[in-house]
This record gives C-alpha cells, sequence and structure tokens, in this order.
C-alpha cells in the first residue's frame, strides 16, 4: 500500500513536508528550514491536520532557537525558546495538538536545566531536536493504535463516509479516521466504499482523501458537502468516522466546519458516528465546545474558487469559520491510541485520559 510520507526530518539541514496546498494536481516536497517558514506553513495549510501540526510546532521550535550563541546564558536561551514558542502559537488557534507540543518542548527544555545544573545551550539544543524526533515517532505508534481499536468497530461495515482530511496527511502515517480503514485493508477487508465530503471551502476531502486513499488502492467516491444527506438515506453508509482539533472534557468535539452537519445526518439515520484522535487533542482545562475557540480565515477562501475564479460579488460579506463544535451526544464513540471511549463522556474521558 503506497503512502505519502507527510513530515519527517529531511536528509538535510530542516524538516520536509508536501506542501499540501499543491494536492492533489502536484506531490512536491519542501524543505523547511526556518522557524518563519514553518509558521507561514502551518497557517497557509502546507501542512494541516492537528498531529501534523503538534510535529511541525514541535521541529519549528527547534529551528527557531537552534542558532543561538552555544556560549550565551542559560537563562536567555530559556526566554528566547518561550519566545519562539508564543511566536508559532499564534499560526492558528482552534488545533490544541499545536499548543500541546510547544508545551512539551518548553517543558523539556525547563526540566533539563532543573535537573542538570551544568547542562550546556548545545546539549539543550540536542535534547529539544530529540524530544522533536520523539513526537514524531509516538504520533506514529498512535495512528497504528487508533487504527487497530477502530477497526473493531467498523469491521463489520463495508461502506463509510467521512469529512476533511483525518489520515496520513494530516499526522506522520496512517493518520487518525482513516487509520481503521488502512488496517481494515491491511487484515484483507474489502470496502466497498469511502465516501469523502469535498469539504468546502478548501475541498481538503476531494484534494487530500480522496488523493490518499486512490492511491492506497481503497475505493473512494467524492460527493459534495450538501450531498451526504442523500447518500445516507439510501442507507448504504453503515459508519461515520472523522478527525478532531480539539477535544473538550464533556467529549464536544471541535472538527472541520461542516463536521457538526454530518452528525446531525448520521444521527437522523441512526447510523454511528465515530470520532478519532490522539489524547494529545483532548483539551480536558476545556469544560466544554461553547468555549473552544474557532478560527476564521479569510474571504477570499469563499469568495474564489480555490484561488482562481471570483464566487462572491464584490458587495457580499463572507463568514468563513474553520470549524465547528459537535456535541457530545450526537458522538457513538471517541477511538484514541489509549482505547475508544464511550458515553458517559466526562466521566470516561477522566477515567482514560486521568
Amino acid at each position: 500500500m503506497s503512502r505519502l510520507k507527510t513530515i519527517e526530518w529531511g536528509s538535510g539541514n530542516g524538516v520536509r513536508i508536501i506542501d499540501q496546498t499543491l494536492l492533489p494536481e502536484r506531490i512536491l516536497y519542501i524543505d523547511i528550514v526556518t522557524i518563519d517558514q514553518m509558521y507561514e506553513a502551518i497557517k497557509v495549510l502546507r501542512v494541516r491536520g492537528a498531529p501534523a501540526i503538534g510535529i511541525a510546532a514541535a521541529f519549528g521550535l527547534y529551528l527557531g532557537v537552534r542558532d543561538f550563541d552555544d556560549n550565551g546564558n542559560i537563562r536567555d536561551f530559556l526566554s528566547h525558546i518561550e519566545e519562539r514558542a508564543n511566536y508559532l502559537a499564534t499560526a492558528r488557534p482552534t488545533a490544541v495538538n499545536l499548543f500541546w507540543a510547544l508545551d512539551r518542548m518548553k517543558n523539556t527544555a525547563r526540566d533539563c536545566v532543573e535537573k542538570t545544573d551544568d547542562i550546556c545551550i548545545y546539549a539543550l539544543k540536542t535534547r529539544l531536536f530529540d524530544e522533536s524526533c520523539a513526537i514524531l515517532e509516538e504520533d506514529r505508534r498512535m495512528c497504528r493504535a487508533i487504527g487497530e481499536a477502530g477497526f473493531e468497530l467498523i469491521k463489520d461495515a463495508d461502506c463509510i463516509l467521512t469529512h476533511c482530511n483525518a489520515g496520513g496527511l494530516a499526522t506522520s502515517e496512517l493518520g487518525t479516521a482513516l487509520a481503521p480503514i488502512y488496517v481494515g485493508h491491511e487484515k484483507g477487508h474489502s470496502f466497498r466504499m469511502i465516501f469523502a465530503d469535498e469539504t468546502r471551502p478548501l475541498l481538503q476531502g476531494a484534494r487530500i482523501t480522496a488523493l490518499e486513499l486512490s492511491e492506497a488502492g481503497i475505493p473512494v467516491t467524492v460527493i459534495c458537502d450538501n450531498m451526504a444527506a442523500s447518500v445516507m438515506a439510501t442507507g448504504q453508509v453503515k459508519a461515520c468516522i472523522v478527525g478532531a482539533d480539539r477535544i473538550a472534557a464533556n467529549g464536544d468535539t471541535a472538527n472541520k466546519i461542516g463536521t457538526y452537519g454530518v452528525a446531525l445526518i448520521a444521527a437522523a439515520h441512526n447510523i454511528p458516528f465515530y470520532v478519532a484522535a490522539p489524547s494529545s487533542t483532548f483539551d480536558l482545562a476545556m469544560p466544554d465546545g461553547a468555549h473552544i475557540p474557532i478560527e476564521e480565515r479569510g474571504r477570499e477562501e469563499v469568495a474564489q474558487w480555490c484561488g482562481g475564479k471570483k464566487t462572491v460579488p464584490d458587495g457580499a460579506a463572507v463568514f468563513n469559520p474553520s470549524f465547528d463544535v459537535t456535541p457530545c451526544r450526537l458522538i457513538t464513540a471517541i477511538i484514541t491510541e489509549k482505547g475508544t471511549i464511550f458515553p458517559p463522556y466526562t466521566e470516561n474521558i477522566a477515567a482514560r485520559l486521568g
């Protein structure tokens, strides 16, 4: 099964990513060698998907501090790490993995200084690089674990609907929502069809999910977002699986705009609706979905068709939230690398994730 490499440390002096803004017309790998390049890559969605953004942020922070003077003051270096992390944190506001990874990197640096009195800046930089690589490797194991757990829920389903892209191109390898499908494919399970919502306005489902699945030899059909109800009404769809960008303590889930609608339609047709996400996507300090910050993106994403033909007159306003929140009552189960969580979510999330 062919898989595209989303993000990895390149053979040169930086991070190699696929520029996802060019998919599916071109598969172009680009090298990110500065923190500013990484900020821009996250901001304009060259790298996207909550887990992949976390990995990118970790490597981006390392890139942002690696040129600090090795003979400088260690406290000044810690301040520099904090400053660079705060800068990266402004790239996108909703995906909690971004903040989780930056906090983990900052904590790694502080812990090293507290535990080793004579640690030098060069050694601290090396430790930050190693932590970035560890986050990448952990993500790969996480995707596999989600895939195995999720397949147990969908192994009797031959037709699944997904929204946006929560596959290998949103993570380091297998993905989250697509991981159970990939694992099933590896085990010889025959999927008759995967329906991929196109996912307006940036078409991540059409451009990216469809590319991934077709490259892997898995049957995929792209539908417009407003066709999901009609397709589910036919009785073909046996389960819906989506990813997540932030999950509140009560199970309310922020994901790509349109996910809430898919969940409502699935509930109306008695179709299981699953969310697949790593433990790093949970924000246990966020009591419910009403408190999750929702990113609003630029007018041009809606007003121009993929940056080309004008689709909205100049005199009309545009509202372009990038995410919506699906209430936990509509979620059948949340699949994580630590096992599957069922309602009641507040109690079971706390018990599973501590």
